[in-house]
């Protein structure tokens, strides 16, 4: 049985250590390098294989040459564990018993990228960790298992995350043996019943202050340590917000209706800030900031 798997953040990492532990033989594993502008705070799995002598490549799966040389190791299975590259049809083809993804919601929903995030900005009080098929449509093959994860309201993206990465763990320690033996589940996804979600850049973390309190601490939980915050303006100075929690009150959207504590109206109830930092400057307790009643956030 050989495998060829394709890894990164902590789900790969958590992954192939459970493929490991149930003795599976990984012929070959593609990773990325870290980027040098993106925060490092999950396991590498470059040192994982490193660290079990397995062989590895950092360049693109899709490349040509890449794709020879999984076509010369000729595995049994191609896996895909939150790599961030689409996997092209013609590799998906190579594996004699499937190419299979693991993805980080409750397929069909959140089918495509930072399903996690997209989970915790709208709200959502469960998500879940998903096994399934991959086909040329991202996110769309039969689904192999399942693992829900509740989403608590006071849950970061980064709580959750930690929560689908053990659903995840979960999910393949049940499914590896079935697969090995051919008796895996394969239900056909439902589509029409899901939703699909792009990536997100810095800059769709702006708070829109007409939208709810409630909408606006969503987005901050969202997009918060380890990510690149949620953000507002003031007197042209970007401020970003990395905690907050949302009050009963009233008030103009963007104004400062009280400052101990420092809260903010919005679209429907008021925003309580607690941690924010300047752009340039140190993160620091809302209410040690040096505002008026005047002040009003864009």
């Amino acid at each position: 049985m050989k495998l060829v798997v394709c890894a990164y953040h902590n789900v790969g990492y958590r992954c192939i250590e459970e493929l490991l532990r149930q003795g599976a033989e990984i012929s070959l594993i593609f990773t990325h390098e870290d980027s040098p502008t993106e925060q490092i705070w999950f396991s590498s799995v470059r040192e994982l294989a490193e660290a079990n002598r397995i062989p590895y490549l950092t360049s693109s799966i899709n490349e040509p040459e890449n794709i020879e040389k999984v076509r010369k190791i000729a595995p049994d299975f191609l896996l895909s564990f939150y790599y961030r590259n689409m996997i092209k049809p013609e590799l998906l083809e190579l594996p004699a018993r499937g190419a299979l993804n693991l993805h980080g919601s409750w397929l069909p929903k959140y089918r495509g990228r930072v399903p996690v995030n997209w989970a915790v900005i709208n709200g959502e009080t469960e998500t879940g960790a998903t096994l399934h098929y991959m086909v040329a449509k991202p996110d769309a093959g039969d689904i192999v298992d399942q693992e829900k994860v509740a989403i608590a309201f006071t849950d970061t993206a980064h709580d959750v995350f930690g929560k689908v990465n053990e659903a995840a763990v979960t999910v393949l320690r049940r499914a590896w043996p079935r697969l090995v033996d051919g008796s895996a589940d394969r239900i056909p996804m439902d589509l029409a019943a899901g939703s699909y979600f792009g990536g997100r850049k810095p800059e769709d973390g702006r708070i829109d202050w007409t939208k709810s309190s409630v909408q606006i601490y969503n987005l901050i939980r969202g997009v918060t340590h380890p990510y690149p915050g949620a953000f507002t303006e003031l007197n042209s100075m970007k401020l970003l917000i990395w905690s907050a929690w949302p009050v009963a009150g009233s008030g103009q959207p963007g104004q400062v209706v009280s400052l101990k504590p420092l809260c903010i109206g919005t679209g429907d109830g008021l925003l309580e800030l607690r941690r924010v930092q300047f752009e340039g400057g140190q993160e620091q307790e809302a209410t040690g900031c040096s505002l008026s009643e005047s002040n009003r956030f864009a």
